[in-house]
């Protein structure tokens, strides 16, 4: 039998629709099973995730398994980044878009066995590095943005756990809410020597294809692994302008759409004359502009079920075995 493997499993509590812990502990029975040697650890806060999983990488534990939502999931690649202890999910949380992007079933009320699902696949996975973004020094996983998205996440978030068991109505009640009278953001974009300068819906530096917890794939040909974020700008000021455009990303019709602006780039700027409220990975922040973005190519290594082949990565082979 193979030497054991050492982890961390990182469990945040109030991540999800229901509380998961019996899953959670099923799963790190097949962990077990399969070889590796478990700590479970609750987190109580995204700092705590964050310091959590970065003190596992001093360890230099071989992986940290995550069973949350994508907001735990950013936090603990923040604290992994660097080093070579490997990102893993159990997916948890409300939305669960990196786990979908890697094809891992997540837990709701028709998967039951979806976190025990993950733990097999990813038991004996394979290590792959990928690119983080930053946005003003904070990293993110999947995706940073201003406008009405962000306006929405500021909003709703930090939400309740009955909140979250409606999350499709309740962000779509918010969105609809949110945009009565909004009139969009006005913003000047800088990258790869060009100017861009109008009113816009919103405007998204993108790790991943999917968006609005993976209901919407905003940027078809995004790969997580090539040093470059895809940049989406879209133009509109009304709630009509968000109905259309909401459709046409639905319908795959917004990448030739007038009006919408794509460009992908290793750095860009955001500049407003007013502070604009993010999301990072679906979780809310403030800043005050000029917003930077850049790409911290390959930083960060992340378990993935072996065979098959993601359609986020570029590169053709994993960039290690798990030992």
């Amino acid at each position: 039998m193979d030497a054991p493997r050492t982890a961390k499993l990182i469990y945040n509590p109030a991540a999800g629709r229901f509380p998961a812990w019996p899953f959670v502990d099923r799963a790190r029975r097949v962990l077990e099973r399969e070889g590796w040697d478990i700590i479970v650890l609750e987190s109580r806060s995204g700092e705590e995730v964050e310091r959590l999983a970065r003190e596992a990488a001093q360890e230099e534990c071989r992986a940290v398994f995550v069973a949350g939502g994508d907001g735990s999931v950013g936090l603990a690649a923040e604290g992994l980044a660097g080093s070579q202890t490997a990102l893993a999910v159990l997916p948890s949380g409300t939305a669960n878009v990196w786990a979908k992007e890697l094809g891992l079933p997540h837990l709701d009320w028709a998967h039951w066995f979806a976190l025990e699902d993950a733990a097999r696949r990813l038991a004996r996975g394979e290590v792959r590095s990928i690119d983080l973004g930053v946005c003003n020094g904070r990293s993110f996983l999947l995706w940073a943005g201003v406008g009405l998205d962000g306006r929405i996440i500021n909003s709703i978030e930090p939400r309740e756990r009955w909140e979250k068991a409606f999350a499709v109505a309740h962000f779509a009640i918010e969105a609809i809410w949110t945009s009565l009278g909004w009139t969009g953001v006005d913003l000047m974009v800088e990258a790869l020597g060009n100017q861009w300068e109008g009113r816009f819906l919103l405007a998204v530096g993108s790790n991943v294809r999917a968006y609005a917890g993976g209901i919407l794939e905003l940027a078809p040909e995004a790969k997580i692994d090539d040093g470059l974020l895809d940049f989406w700008l879209i133009g509109g000021k009304s709630i009509r302008d968000a109905v259309v455009r909401a459709t046409q990303i639905l319908l795959g019709t917004h990448v030739d759409a007038p009006g919408v602006i794509h460009f992908r780039a290793a750095e860009a700027t955001f500049d407003s004359d007013d502070t604009l409220p993010l999301h990072f990975d679906g979780e809310p922040a403030l800043f005050a502009p000029p917003i930077q973005f850049s790409v911290r190519q390959r930083v960060l290594r992340v378990l993935t079920p072996r065979g098959g082949w993601p359609r986020i990565f570029s590169a053709t082979t994993p960039t290690a075995e798990q030992r």
